[in-house]
């Protein structure tokens, strides 16, 4: 087999000027991103979730991103993120007095316009021996519509065409630490982020029986912006790098907390793994709250572009 490659970047969340809110040094990584990636000339760009600074709430993010992923010259295909599709379904109110997890849920109307831009999900494929598949974990526990369709795409996935290779990607990653993690309490400060960053154990177990049954070897998740990778069963476990802040710096000795993105390349022996990071991290200044503000904090006055 002759090898080849493929890239998967994630929680670029440029922003916009129009916004709120708005750190145009993140744009400009994703574009140093753009650039780097374009020289390494991949067969294909996995894209892992969080195109957009604020997608659920402007259309024009959802847009600019999509059009960034078009310009490439090969297939890119991309996942959401909590920032376009809503963050995980919270059973009650959290102990974080600066934002409101319930009304920051994932709902039927953000999937909705994210597929409305970016195209059905959940996908699978297959490219020179190798499946790849795509899904949005953190519908799990919301009872909408998306998320029982994601459960019958689930247990389909086993009975679909075996390959020499399948990687799986989803924007949350299904545990922080180990799969046996504990289901972390969000009423607690200290469990607040724990819960935010991972799936609860009672859909994490049945997802992760999904993917031994449909012989996955590498699952890739974001959102925690920080590079980190495990094995439990046989599975290549890797959080992926971010390309606009790091995360979780102090959580993992291991963790590496470098800004860019991630390069596989397929030969004959496996796929092996490489972090590349950005040629440069631009300090330029913006404007607004980070997080997940409360509304009344969202002062568009402030905007750079009317």
């Amino acid at each position: 087999m002759k090898p080849w490659t493929f890239v998967h970047v994630a929680d670029s969340q440029p922003g916009s000027p129009r916004s709120y809110r708005y750190n145009p040094a993140w744009a400009e990584n994703w574009e140093t991103a753009q650039k780097q990636i374009r020289e390494i000339r991949p067969d294909l760009l996995l894209f892992g979730g969080d195109h957009t600074r604020d997608g659920d709430l402007h259309d024009y993010e959802l847009e600019k991103a999509k059009g960034d992923l078009d310009a490439f010259p090969f297939p890119c295909h991309a996942v959401p993120g909590n920032m376009e599709a809503g963050n995980k379904p919270a059973p009650c109110r959290s102990a974080r007095d600066d934002r409101d997890d319930l009304a920051i849920s994932v709902t039927s109307e953000k999937i909705k316009r994210y597929k409305g831009t970016f195209g059905e999900f959940p996908w699978s494929f297959v490219h020179k021996g190798v499946r790849f598949s795509g899904f949005y974990a953190a519908l799990a526990g919301s009872g909408l519509p998306a998320e029982k369709e994601m459960w019958d795409w689930l247990g389909k996935l086993p009975d679909l065409p075996r390959a020499d290779h399948h990687v799986i990607i989803t924007h949350y990653p299904l545990f922080l630490d180990t799969p046996d993690d504990a289901t972390f309490d969000l009423t607690v400060l200290e469990a607040y982020l724990p819960w935010y960053f991972s799936i609860d154990k009672p859909h994490r177990e049945r997802m992760l029986d999904a993917y031994r049954a449909a012989g996955v070897t590498i699952a890739i998740s974001s959102h925690i912006h920080c590079h980190k990778t495990d094995v439990f069963d046989g599975i290549l476990f890797i959080k992926s790098p971010a390309t606009c802040m790091s995360q979780m710096r102090d959580r993992w000795p291991d963790a590496d907390t470098t800004l860019g993105f991630l390069r596989f390349d397929v030969t004959d022996d496996g796929i092996t793994e490489t972090l590349v990071p950005l040629e440069h991290v631009s300090t330029r200044k913006g404007y607004g709250p980070g997080g997940h503000p409360l509304p009344h904090l969202r002062d568009y006055s402030k905007a750079w572009e009317k």
